[in-house]
């Protein structure tokens, strides 16, 4: 008898459109291999709904705050459903982005300089020199990130705004000039790299990663070997000391401009990568071999409590 999985998408965080998105393209190849499968847009019942619902296997595809930071983790824990991606912790840790960095930094992954300070204290005065980069502490999707140029005499004035919505406290990083690299772990395998070129633009923002066409993805990144090797050994070190499980992505700058520094540096680690057309990971799991349907039911199979 086929696995009955529950597909948790859309929810309410600022990244619902892109849940509904991944959730979708994922019901749809699972029911294609023969799972039976219940899409559950996820609202504050959820727990009632999962106990009526009975899978044997919940697949989290939501995105942003409760179903990337833990709190659905920990639900599906005391429920004792078998999930997909990482557990509680690594889900708490990797979205707490100042957090993420000190652990990864333990590690020996090189991560951006900077900051946490009140939004009300970046937007009177540079707390970095130009340029730098403005960033909630707990959101993905580039959500909120603001880029600050040399040019530009004052700071952001957007972070005083009575309907900011990203929490009070930002992240304030060193911009680091160059390209735009991302890797998927899968288990304990990197993937391969890709070099991700918006189209319009200079910055990898919500339009560039979910609007068709709006970035060019360079697969195999065309950088040199040992660069490359370097950015899967430090997507694998990330994930394993964050503690991620089943699929994670690390983003990465790496700064080969003429005259530029030579960094490289971990952004983040996303543990609930986009399962969108556009997204990176499916792009990634083909270039290695697998198939959209093979990577979703590899995610499924992977599925365990206790992450």
């Amino acid at each position: 008898m086929a696995k009955h999985v529950a597909i948790l998408y859309g929810g309410w965080s600022a990244e619902r459109e892109v849940s509904l998105n991944s959730g979708r393209a994922c019901c749809k190849a699972l029911e294609g291999l023969g799972y039976k499968v219940t899409p559950i847009d996820v609202q504050p019942d959820i727990a009632t709904v999962l106990q009526a619902v009975a899978p044997d296997v919940v697949f989290n595809a939501l995105h942003g705050r409760v179903g990337e930071d833990g709190t659905i983790q920990g639900l599906l824990e005391v429920l004792r459903i078998p999930y997909t991606h990482s557990g509680v912790l690594a889900s708490a840790l990797a979205m707490q982005k100042d957090k993420a960095k000190m652990v990864m930094e333990a590690a020996g992954v090189p991560v951006p300089q900077g900051k946490v300070v009140n939004r009300l204290e970046a937007a009177k005065s540079h707390v970095l020199p130009a340029p730098y980069v403005i960033k909630p502490v707990n959101e993905g999707s580039s959500v909120g990130v603001i880029i600050v140029r040399e040019d530009r005499s004052h700071p952001p004035q957007e972070l005083m705004r009575e309907d900011w919505a990203f929490g009070e406290k930002v992240l304030v990083e060193s911009y680091v000039a160059g390209r735009e690299l991302t890797c998927a772990v899968m288990g304990d395998r990197a993937l391969g790299v890709i070099d991700i070129q918006p189209a319009t633009g200079v910055f990898y923002d919500y339009d560039a990663k979910y609007v068709k066409g709006g970035s060019i993805h360079v697969l195999p990144a065309e950088i040199k070997p040992n660069i490359y090797q370097k950015v899967q050994e430090l997507a694998l070190t990330a994930h394993q000391a964050l503690g991620c499980r089943g699929i994670s992505r690390a983003d990465l700058r790496y700064d080969d401009t003429p005259g530029g520094t030579g960094e490289l540096v971990v952004l983040e680690v996303n543990t609930q990568p986009g399962m969108t057309e556009t997204s990176l990971v499916p792009e990634l799991a083909a270039h290695a071999g697998y198939s959209f349907g093979e990577l979703v039911q590899w995610m499924v199979e992977d599925a365990t409590c206790n992450r």
